[in-house]
């Protein structure tokens, strides 16, 4: 049996890092191929790995401050004048907090709105009750038009994006 010398890739060649990283990597190369794609983030680009868009073309990311409800009311309005617009934060705040702005300002109108909610369910560890949710998938799958994905790893999340 030979053991590879990169412990962190699989049999097909893709590395088995968390699924974060692949999709700051797709989102990059999405933003760098279209010029409709903008990002926003509310206060945490650097947990959701929206980081390296922001430094790659700052001007189309847009960092709301920890204003949820007004991120999903922005892109909303973006993708409105035909932007494709990635919201991203945590599960709890991207999907329960901001409920009401995503089923009237983007699931109704049926908007290119793409929310991106990492942190689901109990994993966060130290950040408590308040930052965990396990209703996310269940809320976002009863509304219309919204499609939710939930990959399994890292080369599920980069197709996805992509």
């Amino acid at each position: 049996m030979s053991m590879s010398a990169d412990k962190n890739k699989s049999s097909s060649g893709w590395s088995m890092e968390g699924q974060r990283p692949y999709w700051s990597r797709a989102l990059v190369e999405l933003g760098l191929e279209r010029k409709d794609i903008v990002v926003l983030t509310a206060d945490l680009a650097s947990s959701v790995k929206t980081d390296g868009f922001a430094k790659k073309l700052p001007e189309r990311h847009f960092n709301v401050g920890i204003a949820e409800a007004n991120m999903m009311s922005i892109a909303a309005g973006l993708a409105s004048t035909g932007k494709v617009a990635f919201a991203s934060t945590f599960a709890a705040f991207g999907t329960g907090r901001v409920y009401d702005q995503i089923r009237q300002s983007i699931a109704y109108p049926n908007l290119n709105v793409k929310i991106i909610a990492t942190h689901a369910g109990i994993t966060v560890g130290g950040d408590g009750a308040t930052h965990q949710i396990i209703e996310d998938i269940a809320l976002m799958s009863a509304l219309p038009n919204m499609t939710v994905l939930n990959p399994a790893d890292g080369p599920e999340t980069y197709r996805a994006i992509k």
